[in-house]
């Protein structure tokens, strides 16, 4: 497995993994699979210091990472937050573990102090992934999110670099 930065050529296989998650999981409380053109403007949004990060075997695309301002004001500007997807058939076999170390240290290497993960509470296995790299579990907002007919907790941790 490699992980490296996106390129243009990985962007379709990255919005597969991503609106498959739309449609099927509360992974991303997005609600509407992204067209080409959206996921082309957030490909080109995701570049410098807030870059797309994927794993590859051969040919094929794993998963992704990227990070994302956390806040549009200036006084947030030192923190990000991080995102992970990894495609249905490449789960438990380190591909995630791999991503949100390879995007941490990209964090660390652009200056920023803060790494903050914003999860559906049903997400388990991300919440424990994240604890596992470092990351604390500072609280839950609750019913912040709608999707499939139901209220969402969001969960919250955070990495101080």
């Amino acid at each position: 497995m490699e992980i490296r930065r996106a390129s243009e050529l990985d962007g379709e296989a990255i919005r597969q993994i991503y609106n498959a998650e739309v449609l099927t999981s509360t992974a991303t409380l997005d609600l509407v699979p992204r067209s080409p053109t959206e996921h082309q403007a957030w490909m080109a949004a995701h570049s410098g210091v807030y870059p797309v990060l994927v794993a590859t075997e051969g040919l094929s695309v794993l998963g992704f990472s990227s990070l994302s301002p956390y806040r549009p004001r200036p006084g947030y500007s030192t923190a990000v937050e991080d995102s992970i997807y990894v495609a249905a058939a490449a789960r438990r076999k380190g591909v995630g573990r791999a991503l949100l170390g390879a995007i941490v240290e990209a964090a660390r290497q652009h200056g920023f102090h803060s790494v903050i993960g914003r999860i559906s509470a049903e997400q388990e296995a991300s919440i424990k992934l994240h604890e596992a790299c470092g990351f604390t579990y500072v609280g839950v907002e609750r019913q912040v999110a709608r999707k499939f007919g139901r209220f969402i907790d969001v969960a919250i941790v955070q990495l101080l670099l």
